[in-house]
């Protein structure tokens, strides 16, 4: 692409202010777009993109090879060096990079997922449902963009972010789209939305699964109608919207998906929604199955099993029976694909050998999310008491504190305070804040700020109980100050240290 094509495309969306770009230059060819200062080669188009953003970034970009920079502002590297000034800098990232890689989301099935609780769990359920249609047809899986990790059918690795930056996720979608992959399943942020990461993208399929208080903190939300206000603008790129009808605030929700082509409902209460989940029943721990009703495809009184353990697990499924229905897959696979789905690091069981301790690894790491952990728990196992392990990042979310302390000293006999990715705060004053929410409710507290000695702790010195492990699932890693920290997953400590009880109790 030449640099002319670049100011096109930001003229069409009105971004461009200025540009001293000279009519030679317009038709020189950009070989290399980058925000990265580190990452430029001779003919480089180069963002000044960031908070975080310093000029000896573009004087580092110049000096590597950058033609032409793109900024808020002229910055100060000589008047007469090539410049395009525009108006909004991330929304001018997301057009230059989907330009940069050829408009590849046009060329995919694009799936986002938005909403407070379950995108990683509903993403892996899709992707599961997909992949076996697409294995029935001959043809390839499905590429996903999740919190838990990215596959684009090029590269595999855990996920740091949710969504990631628009000039990383149109490279993923070119990888799918070069590999031959049909479809991509991808969580959309709250934060990706506000700052333009998916700016430029239409999702075939669109899916709100449910909203409450969350992200709420000066450096991410303001406020909670601006958590909402930003999850509600996906429906502006969406062509066809999968809706929660169980979700609080859903008379917004559904006015907001007007703009969509269709409107596809979902509930586990409402017999009114497109499709409904009836007679759920829990089957040994694990096994859960319910029959659904559906007014847009031929799946009356048809059955589903899911193996992963969580009645609030069936409002995942819905949406993913929503979404392939839309798509046109057969039951066969959907029922194939839930039957088998898994989503790493959620809803993990794990147990003694004398079945006196149940441990549940789980994301669950917001109010909405303990909730329905707590509810499906207490209805899974009445017999036993709940013991859960948790911290709170640093730095973000400061809300969480107070709700998940609330929380766990409503529903929890004792509560294990500990690390999860303090990043520039001190676990131990975290871990404090959290307590003193939890004694409001008399709850009961221990801090121990090494998570692996706070898990092995927990089970060690409890009897018939069910412990929750939540926040960190099977990550690898702790943010510690601005670096990530290499650890053991949560999964592993709890086998770990199941392994120590059952020998104890030989």
């Amino acid at each position: 692409m030449q640099i002319k094509n670049y100011i096109d495309i930001l003229n069409q969306d009105g971004l461009i202010t200025k540009t001293n770009v000279s009519d030679d230059m317009m038709h020189t060819e950009i070989e290399k777009v980058s925000y990265n200062s580190k990452d430029v080669a001779s003919n480089t188009l180069f963002i000044c993109k960031g908070l975080k953003y310093k000029e000896e970034y573009l004087l580092e970009a110049i000096q590597n090879g950058a033609i032409c920079y793109v900024a808020e502002e002229i910055k100060n590297v000589g008047e007469d060096f090539p410049c395009i000034i525009v108006n909004d800098i991330r929304k001018a990232l997301a057009l230059i990079s989907i330009l940069y890689y050829d408009y590849p989301a046009t060329k995919i099935n694009m799936i986002g997922l938005t909403g407070t609780k379950g995108k990683s769990t509903t993403a892996y359920y899709i992707k599961s449902i997909l992949d076996h249609y697409m294995e029935s047809i001959g043809h390839k899986d499905t590429a996903i963009v999740s919190s838990i990790d990215t596959y684009d059918g090029v590269i595999t690795k855990e996920s740091v972010i949710t969504s990631p930056e628009s000039f990383d996720l149109q490279g993923h979608i070119r990888n799918a789209v070069n590999t031959g992959l049909e479809n991509l399943v991808m969580e959309v942020s709250s934060q990706a939305l506000k700052l333009n990461r998916v700016y430029g993208i239409t999702y075939k399929v669109g899916a709100f699964l449910n909203i409450s208080e969350d992200h709420i903190s000066g450096i991410e939300h303001p406020t909670f109608e601006d958590y909402f206000y930003s999850k509600l603008q996906i429906f502006k790129q969406v062509e066809n919207a999968v809706i929660n009808l169980d979700s609080d605030m859903i008379s917004d929700i559904l006015e907001a998906a007007k703009v969509c082509k269709t409107i596809t409902t979902f509930s586990t209460k409402n017999k009114d929604a497109d499709i409904f989940a009836f007679d759920i029943q829990k089957d040994g721990h694990e096994k859960i199955k319910f029959k659904v009703l559906s007014k847009i495809s031929p799946l009356n009184e048809k059955e589903f099993v899911l193996t992963m353990p969580g009645l609030f697990n069936v409002e995942n499924a819905l949406c993913a029976i929503a979404t392939a229905s839309i798509l046109n897959v057969p039951y066969e696979n959907m029922y194939e694909g839930l039957l088998h789905a898994k989503a790493s690091g959620r809803m993990e069981i794990h147990a003694s050998k004398n079945g006196k301790i149940i441990v549940i690894v789980d994301y669950a790491h917001n109010k909405l999310s303990f909730e329905k952990l707590y509810e499906s728990t207490k209805a899974e196992y009445p017999d036993k008491d709940i013991i859960t392990v948790f911290g709170c990042p640093g730095g973000k979310a400061q809300l969480r504190r107070m709700h998940l302390g609330e929380l766990s000293g409503k529903n929890s006999k004792i509560s294990y305070l500990t690390a999860e990715d303090p990043g520039p705060e001190n676990t131990l004053d975290i871990c404090k804040e959290i307590a003193s929410y939890i004694e409001k409710e008399n709850g009961k507290y221990k801090i121990i700020e090494d998570r692996g000695e706070a898990i092995k702790t927990a089970i060690l010195e409890n009897e018939n109980v069910v412990i929750l492990i939540t926040g960190k699932g099977n990550e690898t890693r702790q943010k510690m100050g601005t670096t990530y920290v290499p650890c053991l997953t949560d999964t592993e400590y709890a086998v770990e240290a199941l392994k120590e009880y059952d020998a104890k109790s030989e």
